[in-house]
């Protein structure tokens, strides 16, 4: 008996987010006094993965799952997890393993708890601490199934590397029949994505136009981070509609969150919530965003964003 893991790549290289997978994984196994096992699709390198606490590896390479597939990669998962006789399935908070994770907690009679953001309080009863409510409050979460299934928030639980090392062994499971047939994917071509980021510098209409854009990224660039907008932004085609974060875009969990000429209207902050530290930056000091934040700035980006950058850029140079 394991702890079983999915561990999400994209084109053979495993994502931030299984490395967090793992660790939380390692620290469940721990808690039960038991290995962890990982599952890993058309990964090129799975030896990584010891290093977040991985023991074993069963590798699947399979050229029908190339492609995301939800019920192609549960079904795979529910196989490793009955071959493996695992209780405890931990997947992360992508939008590809809170599509799948349903399905698979059906497919093992199990239940599931997503959005959790602490080790298990306790192992018998199985109860877990989750995010509520846009993650405005917490909750406490006892799964009292044979089986259970955990996803766990991005940035929430960290990387914690282990001293150890991972045997791999080849998997094939039987693969479903699909209805659906990818043509083509069109992937962000970002330095750093939005999913991934621990840093996101995030822009609306204050900054009047596309064509100021340009410190938005050099601001980026200089933190490391990911760049995003909101609604309204995408909405004029300003900005792609990958980059638009919030309750209707996509949902951002990163450490620190820097938002530029964003009011925060109640849909974008529900979006970001989730993240550590809110910087924002905005001429108008009654701006909803100045509630949510941990830090505010009262001023004219187009002033305050080039002197961040100037000051940045000579702290980086002197502490290099």
């Amino acid at each position: 008996m394991s702890v079983l893991v999915y561990t999400e790549s994209e084109q053979g290289k495993f994502k931030k987010t299984a490395f967090e997978a793992a660790s939380y994984a390692k620290a469940v196994a721990n808690q039960m006094g038991t290995t962890v096992t990982a599952v890993a699709i058309n990964a090129n390198d799975t030896s990584e993965l010891g290093t977040y606490g991985v023991d074993k590896v069963l590798n699947i390479t399979n050229g029908d799952l190339k492609a995301f597939n939800a019920n192609a990669y549960a079904s795979s998962i529910e196989q490793a997890a009955k071959q493996e006789n695992a209780t405890v399935v931990i997947v992360s908070s992508s939008a590809d393993s809170k599509y799948l994770a349903p399905i698979l907690a059906i497919g093992l009679n199990a239940g599931f708890a997503s959005n959790v953001v602490e080790a298990p309080s306790n192992t018998s009863p199985f109860t877990v601490k989750r995010t509520a409510f846009t993650n405005k409050a917490f909750n406490m979460t006892t799964i009292d199934t044979a089986v259970k299934v955990v996803g766990v928030s991005k940035n929430a639980f960290g990387l914690v590397e282990s001293n150890g090392s991972a045997t791999t062994e080849e998997f094939s499971p039987s693969i479903p029949a699909s209805g659906v047939k990818v043509e083509s994917v069109d992937r962000a071509t970002d330095k750093v994505t939005i999913a991934d980021a621990e840093i996101v510098v995030s822009a609306g209409r204050g900054l009047k136009g596309p064509e100021n854009w340009g410190m938005i990224e050099e601001l980026a660039d200089v933190l490391g981070a990911a760049t995003a907008c909101s609604k309204p932004v995408s909405d004029l085609g300003w900005r792609p509609h990958s980059e638009h974060v919030g309750q209707t875009g996509k949902p951002v969990a990163s450490n620190l969150y820097i938002a530029i000429g964003i009011s925060g209207a109640i849909q974008h902050l529900a979006g970001i919530n989730a993240s550590k530290v809110k910087v924002v930056i905005n001429t108008d000091p009654e701006a909803p965003f100045f509630k949510a934040a941990d830090y505010g700035i009262v001023g004219d980006a187009f002033e305050v964003v080039p002197t961040l950058i100037e000051k940045l850029k000579a702290f980086k140079a002197q502490n290099a």
